[in-house]
């Protein structure tokens, strides 16, 4: 008898990082929130489709060389777009320093194509902004929505 067709879960991922940020700190952040996941959803296969960013992060050695290794698009968006995002978690230190109040839930709900302007894009999120401290002491930020 064969086992039933695993539909994948298509997710998109949302990236922030402090400057200079290596590649193993950015894995090490993603690795974590989706371990997250598959233990919410035990037996679904994950499927990581898009990873995105804010514009300003569009130089980043260690961003791109982490998508380069995974081989997943990365697209970089502009603060005024991801600005336009509604996020469960906006920041004024992140406002501050982008532009955005948000990198990586607005990146995240942006190129997973979720409903962005409407109070239930939140609920596309099933990882909210999640940070790790690297041991070189640069902070990375994911979040991981579901693409539709």
């Amino acid at each position: 008898m064969n086992a039933p067709a695993v539909t994948p879960l298509r997710l998109a991922l949302g990236l922030g990082c402090d400057r200079g940020t290596p590649a193993a700190t950015i894995a090490d952040v993603v690795d974590a929130a989706l371990a997250q996941i598959a233990r919410r959803h035990p037996g679904a296969a994950l499927a990581v489709e898009a990873a995105a960013s804010i514009d300003l992060k569009a130089d980043e050695a260690g961003l791109r060389e982490f998508a380069a290794l995974r081989d997943w698009p990365l697209t970089f968006y502009p603060a005024a777009q991801l600005a336009t995002v509604t996020v469960p978690n906006p920041s004024a230190t992140v406002l501050r320093h982008t532009g955005t109040p948000s990198v990586s839930e607005a990146a995240a709900l942006l190129a997973a194509g979720a409903d962005t302007g409407a109070a239930a894009a939140p609920a596309a999120l099933l990882i909210e902004k999640h940070r790790l401290r690297g041991p070189d002491g640069r902070n990375a930020t994911v979040s991981i929505a579901r693409i539709a």
